[in-house]
Formats: C-alpha cells, structure tokens, sequence
C-alpha cells in the first residue's frame, strides 16, 4: 500500500501540463455529454488529440488509436447530433433494441480481436490483453453514444473500470484519476438518459 501511494505521489508530480488539459477537458465532455449537450464534440476534440500524442509515447497504442478514432467520431458525431428537421433535432435518446445490443455485443468482440492480435503481432504493447479490452469497449461506447443509446453508458462504465488500474500500471496517475471521476460520471449519466426515456414513454 505504501508503495502504491508513494508512486502516486511521485506520478503527480511528473503530470505535464498536456496531460492536464487533456483531462480537464475530457471530463468537460463527459459532463456536457451526460447533459446531452453538443457542446460534447468540441471539447472532447481538444482532450483526444492531446490523449493520442500521449498514449504513443507511453506505449499504450490501441488507446491513442482509440483515442484517433474519437476525433474522427467526434466530428461524425457532432454532424448526427447537429442534425435538425423543421427546427427540430432528428435525434433523440432511445434504449437499444435487442437486436442491436446484440450488434454493439459482436463489434465489440470483433474489435477485440483484432487489436489484441495486432498489439501482440505487430508492437511492442507490455500489456496487449488489457489494452485492446478497454479500447474495444470504448469504440463500443463511442459507436453508440453518437446515436445517443443508453447503453453507450454501460460501455463506458465498463471502459473507465478497466482503465483505472491500467493507467495508474502506466504511470499515467492523473489520467487514472480522470477514469475514476468517468466511472461516477458514466453511472451518473446512465441514471440521467434513462429518466429521459421513462420521462419521454410517459
């Protein structure tokens, strides 16, 4: 325990001014996304581009492409919750079918796969297992989040349970704490879109 709280210490003072932005930010963007505010993309924008740079120079590759593949989704994202007809938004949270928790099941799997495949293969990743199981459920979460799906949370929630420890291993202290304040953020969230929902059936 003394060893964990003195490499604690030790981490937050290397924290760089990039690293701190880059959470300060992604929690912005997970607070306006629990509040279902466009304002989501933008700012997230900022914290993932800076979380690429980072990630790549830790090691951590399927995060940074993760976090690459968050800018690309991000702008597609901001376009779909954008989107109006007759100045009314065409999106709006809904709860998945089965069939497509089904879906968001099998491309998770699929992701999996294949970033545990190419970490292994093809880098020099320490912990190949780990990190393609919490990239592929954030590109799960990220995929369903822009079509404004309750479950995107639950993806979340599983994403920030693994990167706790992950990013805490990595010396990435700060950012550990970033998943933990995600973690409460993500329940937090789930409870907010499902009272919309129940809200929207009455």
């Amino acid at each position: 325990m003394q060893q964990i709280i003195s490499q604690f210490l030790n981490d937050i003072h290397q924290t760089t001014w990039l690293e701190f932005i880059a959470v300060v930010t992604g929690i912005a963007s997970v607070i306006y996304s629990r509040k279902e505010n466009i304002l989501v993309y933008p700012v997230g924008l900022l914290s993932t581009g800076i979380f690429v740079l980072i990630y790549i120079e830790h090691g951590l590759y399927a995060d940074a492409s993760v976090n690459f593949y968050y800018t690309v989704m991000s702008i597609i994202g901001w376009m779909m919750w954008a989107r109006k007809k007759d100045g009314i938004k065409t999106l709006s949270v809904t709860a998945s079918s089965i069939k497509e928790r089904i879906s968001s099941f099998v491309f998770f799997a699929v992701c999996w796969i294949v970033l545990y495949f190419l970490l292994s293969r093809f880098t020099d990743s320490v912990v190949p297992l780990a990190d393609s199981f919490t990239s592929a459920a954030a590109y799960t979460g990220m995929w369903l989040m822009n079509k404004k799906k309750l479950e995107n949370w639950i993806w979340w929630i599983i994403t920030d349970l693994a990167s706790v420890p992950l990013n805490f291993y990595k010396h990435l202290v700060f950012t550990s704490f970033q998943y933990l304040v995600f973690l409460i953020l993500a329940v937090m969230g789930y409870i907010t879109w499902r009272k919309k929902i129940q809200h929207a059936a009455a």
